[in-house]
């Protein structure tokens, strides 16, 4: 049974999943895709980012595209090494997980895989994919653009989407991953926030007159204010690119709007540069030389992408997620 106290419920894995289930299946949704979203949802609870885990039911719920028809999922496009998917208006942790597997099986029967797709929304952690190719024994490339809510350097509105992009290598005991927003903070923490009343970090935000803000309400209104660009210029030049490079996903297809939801996979076997057990022993010797490098004072390791949140999967495995109270009664009124 779930353990309560003052501010938060701890649930087990199974407990949490069942309870994104049932939410999701009340929403409308079907017994399959309630089903592989709460996994996705879980997953991101079990690593440590609760900005994209059972929170995002809410976000789910409230999202107007959730209320317009579905149509099947189609391949549109197709080679034998790459294709383009119409999403049918589906939740991208359902359409893109499909996706996902398409480039899975692709580069399985030719060694590489170049998948593109549009016409969903909410897509979640891009890691969760990677997370799926890089088991299958594939190196992988993510990437994904959205409707503006990131202002770009020295603009007073948005132009982006949050725009992450994800890379991930086979790897024992885990993969290797690497997952980030081109935005200062991702749109889920954003709306997180605003549900439990939190104040946003300095300078990640600004309001409906361009001022900087902490408040996510003033940022979130009408879509008024903006979240920023991480890294000044560099981050926003990556995340046009990616904006760019959602346009070959099909994003502009969608609504007509270069400024949309696009999605790209790069999918490779890597032996089509080198046998798989040598890269292998390449990828340890490099983590290794990077962990034995000298620390500053204040830092007990140096960790490399991807290790914490495996290491808190396995943890959370264990001794159950810890969700807001708030979030979970939120989630149960459904």
């Amino acid at each position: 049974m779930p353990r309560t106290d003052s501010d938060t419920i701890n649930l087990s894995a199974s407990e949490a999943a069942e309870v994104a289930t049932s939410a999701l299946l009340y929403i409308g949704l079907d017994d399959e895709e309630s089903e592989t979203i709460a996994a996705h949802l879980v997953d991101c609870e079990l690593m440590g980012y609760p900005a994209l885990g059972l929170s995002r039911v809410l976000t789910i719920a409230e999202y107007p595209l959730t209320r317009q028809p579905r149509s099947p999922i189609t391949i549109t496009h197709e080679t034998p090494v790459s294709a383009r998917i119409d999403g049918g208006n589906h939740i991208g942790m359902y359409a893109i997980r499909w996706a996902t597997e398409i480039a899975i099986d692709k580069a399985k029967a030719e060694g590489f895989a170049l998948v593109g797709a549009r016409n969903s929304f909410l897509s979640g952690r891009n890691a969760y994919y990677l997370d799926l190719i890089a088991e299958a024994g594939f190196v992988g490339l993510h990437l994904a653009s959205g409707k503006p809510v990131v202002a770009p350097l020295g603009g007073a509105a948005s132009a982006f989407g949050t725009n992450p992009i994800a890379f991930g290598m086979p790897h024992k005991p885990h993969p290797l991953i690497f997952d980030f927003a081109t935005s200062a903070t991702n749109y889920g923490a954003l709306i997180l926030a605003s549900r439990l009343g939190h104040d946003l970090p300095e300078g990640v935000a600004i309001d409906a007159d361009g001022q900087p803000t902490r408040d996510p309400v003033a940022t979130l209104a009408a879509l008024a204010g903006a979240i920023l660009p991480l890294g000044g210029y560099k981050g926003s030049a990556l995340s046009f690119a990616i904006q760019a490079l959602g346009l070959l996903g099909g994003a502009a297809l969608t609504h007509g709007e270069s400024q949309d939801f696009g999605f790209l996979f790069i999918v490779f076997d890597p032996s089509l540069l080198m046998p798989a057990a040598a890269f292998q022993v390449h990828l340890d010797d490099l983590i290794a030389r990077v962990k034995a490098t000298p620390r500053l004072p204040g830092f007990e390791e140096i960790r490399i992408p991807s290790e914490r949140a495996y290491a808190e999967r396995e943890r959370r495995r264990v001794d159950g997620i810890d969700l807001p109270l708030a979030i979970y009664d939120q989630v149960k009124s459904l």
